[in-house]
């Protein structure tokens, strides 16, 4: 029988890929994960992509929220939090555990699970331990789904200040004075440990910056000016983390430059000055997400310093294996050296958080740089690369 005078059925239209954007989180910058989301959920193209919005809230439960990002933004100078924001109160979203299906489960008490639909890819926009430093990008991997943003080694080395210390000392990169203390070393004799720290200010002098060692948006840090405030600054930091990172002051000027990765590979954005804020002693949570103290973009630097810095932020996104983005942020010293401080693999990406700007003025738009990254995580595949 001939099929050539039968209705033919329309095609149809090809799915878009569906983004879930994850945020949140256990670490102290839950809140400033919310307001990223918040950002990152009102600018990304929802003609191109479909979006699924997944909180976890502060004791780790994978909460449904809804897709309202007016409600993620800090309010008289509070941040907001998953809590407000989760669906149900005990109801939990269960990624897959099959790499063969990407389909996305939530769950109650007392009902059917209900499936999601699959999700193409994860964009985590978390800061901190459980989510910036490894362990998402493992879980990820082992579920097979695609995510933004660096692997599970380039995250972990990211997160903790020494070892990112050492890579990036290994491949030539200089960094400034500092001194560790492990949480062996305290639980086992707290006067060495300390002394081991007064040792160090006696070499390098006052003040000294004592901070958590995976911690980041500068939480827990202290600038200490002579021994009176060391202990304070000492617990301080442990109450973040039990591994703490002590570093000599460098003299300078604070330069931050974006890396960006392309389908040809890593580009540099134009860099940024962060001038010393005048409420604040350094440029501190307070100064970076409540005061929002305005960067100089793009940096008054001249060609040369500006291609250095350019060169420098890229050579630290390979050196440590990263993937998507990075902001690296250096020190340009009074003999017009730069030193590395530290980067970041998951910035502060609102967009008037400094990554962003500098890609706007490098002449790519926040929503350009949405698409770029969850374009470059489709290309990715999990696993080894």
């Amino acid at each position: 029988m001939s099929t050539e005078n039968l209705p033919q059925s329309p095609e149809q239209p090809p799915r878009k890929p569906r983004v879930a954007v994850v945020f949140g989180g256990r670490s102290s910058e839950h809140g400033i994960s919310v307001v990223t989301a918040g950002a990152v959920l009102k600018a990304i193209d929802r003609t191109k992509y479909d979006v699924l919005p997944i909180g976890i809230t502060q004791d780790g439960r994978w909460a449904l929220t809804a897709d309202e990002p007016e409600r993620m933004a800090i309010v008289d100078r509070r941040p907001p939090s998953v809590d407000l924001l989760a669906e149900s109160a005990e109801g939990a979203v269960i990624l897959p555990v099959d790499p063969a299906s990407r389909e996305v489960v939530y769950s109650e008490p007392g009902s059917v699970p209900k499936a999601l639909g699959e999700v193409d890819v994860v964009f985590p926009v978390l800061h901190g331990p459980y989510g910036e430093d490894g362990t998402l990008q493992g879980l990820l991997e082992l579920s097979g789904v695609p995510y933004v943003g660096s692997g599970v080694l380039a995250s972990a080395v990211g997160q903790d200040k020494e070892y990112m210390k050492r890579v990036f000392t290994s491949f030539g990169l200089k960094v400034g004075p500092y001194v560790v203390i492990r949480p062996r070393e305290w639980e086992h004799d707290e006067t060495a440990a300390r002394k081991k720290i007064v040792d160090f200010a006696g070499e390098h002098g006052w003040p000294l910056f004592v901070k958590p060692s995976r911690a980041g948006s500068s939480i827990g840090i202290t600038k200490v000016d002579d021994l009176s405030g060391l202990d304070e600054a000492i617990a301080e930091a442990q109450r973040h983390d039990p591994k703490i990172l002590v570093e000599a002051a460098l003299r300078g000027r604070e330069i931050e430059c974006g890396v960006l990765e392309f389908e040809d590979g890593p580009r540099a954005s134009l860099p940024a000055e962060i001038p010393p804020p005048e409420a604040q002693a350094y440029y501190d949570f307070e100064a970076k997400y409540i005061d929002s103290t305005p960067g100089l973009v793009p940096a008054p630097l001249t060609p040369e310093e500006t291609a250095d810095v350019q060169r420098l932020a890229v050579d630290a996104f390979e050196a440590a294996s990263c993937e998507g983005l990075v902001r690296a942020d250096f020190f340009l010293t009074e003999d017009g050296e730069f030193v590395i401080n530290e980067i970041n693999t998951m910035p502060g990406f609102t967009p008037i958080s400094m990554y962003p700007q500098m890609w706007q003025a490098s002449g790519v738009s926040y929503p350009e740089l949405i698409d770029l990254l969850v374009q470059a995580a489709l290309r990715r595949s999990t696993g080894l690369r």
